[in-house]
């Protein structure tokens, strides 16, 4: 991988460039920084790494990932990485892997789907949260993942043929699945998202169906932020309406599907947008916007509104997940789903991807360079 260049798009600095497609990325409380490689469209040898000095190092060892497509049937799904999807670390110290386990979004391994937590300290496994079917079942895609402040609570989008919301409890490693094909969670059939001014669609005809993907939480923990990739619509909760199932020896009525849609608020319009993050420095939200190859900013503090371009660059095919920094510095993938063979048939199987930063304040809105393409 290259050292980090100067973008043209002021503020704009690629990081790393990979041989495989990249989704996830992290940044520690101490500065390192972790990225995942989900098992779509190749059998990719590294899921989860960690890059330092340009190199990737299979983390925790090349043991968690050592799982194959070719070997499903010798090699536990429970303690190997089979397609994950998103690495966050928390305050504590600890890096969390999501692995839906899913490869190529198709059919979910079994005992596969499973939140892992690992120490920094020591780089080792911590503990595992297994999921059941109940919470990952067949069709499912669990997509992304944000703790709360206290350490107590995870929560999660699936973006699987069945849109929801799953919130887990960190202490018992209970879960519960939400908001279970909701129109808040599912694709919004109005939109159809476009890449170079034309709709794009698979072989068969099919557009994007990603459902709820992009996940934010507010620094304060008390309200929870979401989107469907085929959507164009911001929603929120709050977090004290997904509490309280846990002490109940039945599930109360405050947390049946149809009293929390009731408590959903629509925060805005974003257009199709993948990643979402809410900085701890400034309070403003980060959206990506894959149609437009930019990144842009919400007020939240503004009812309703669109969000500003920051920074947009031909180059930034499918900007996917954020991470941010000790410093402040976003980070973000772009992840060329678009130049994916399942969009491109003639695509390569393994497709390269970056790594790229925003340094806050040195590319405000607008910050565009170059037209998309």
């Amino acid at each position: 991988m290259p050292a980090p260049q100067k973008g043209a798009a002021p503020g704009l600095t690629k990081v790393a460039s990979f041989e495989h497609q990249v989704t996830g990325v992290t940044v520690s409380k101490d500065g390192r920084i972790f990225v995942n490689f989900p098992r779509w469209t190749e059998d990719t040898a590294v899921s989860v790494a960690e890059l330092k000095d340009g190199t990737l190092t299979p983390f925790p060892d090349a043991e968690w990932n050592g799982w194959r497509n070719a070997k499903k049937d010798q090699v536990d799904a429970r303690n190997h990485w089979v397609c994950v999807q998103s690495v966050v670390a928390d305050p504590k110290g600890n890096l969390w892997v999501l692995d839906p386990a899913a490869p190529a979004m198709a059919a979910v391994v079994k005992d596969g789907p499973k939140l892992v937590e690992i120490d920094l300290k020591t780089n080792k496994p911590a503990r595992t949260i297994a999921f059941d079917e109940a919470v990952a079942p067949q069709g499912s895609y669990l997509n992304d993942v944000r703790f709360s402040p206290d350490g107590k609570t995870a929560y999660l989008t699936d973006s699987g043929a069945s849109g929801a919301l799953v919130v887990v409890d960190l202490d018992s490693g209970k879960a519960r699945r939400l908001l279970d094909g909701d129109p808040t969670t599912m694709p919004d059939k109005s939109v159809t998202v476009s890449y170079d001014g034309k709709p794009l669609r698979r072989p068969d005809g099919r557009g994007v169906e990603f459902a709820a993907d992009g996940l934010a939480l507010s620094p304060d923990g008390k309200t929870l932020y979401w989107q469907a990739i085929k959507g164009k619509t911001l929603y929120s909760l709050p977090t004290d309406a997904l509490t309280g199932w846990l002490t109940s020896s039945v599930v109360p009525s405050a947390l049946t599907d149809k009293s929390l849609s009731g408590k959903v608020e629509t925060v805005g319009e974003n257009g199709p947008a993948d990643g979402l993050i809410i900085s701890r420095h400034d309070g403003r939200m980060y959206v990506t916007a894959p149609e437009e190859n930019a990144v842009k900013v919400r007020d939240l503090t503004a009812k309703g509104g669109t969000p500003t371009v920051l920074v947009q660059d031909s180059r930034m095919r499918w900007p996917d997940t954020f991470a941010e920094a000790p410093d402040g510095t976003i980070l973000f993938t772009t992840s060329h789903i678009q130049d994916s063979a399942f969009y491109k048939p003639d695509a390569p199987a393994a497709l390269p991807t970056e790594l790229w930063s925003i340094k806050p304040g040195a590319a405000e809105a607008t910050g565009s360079t170059t037209a998309p393409k």
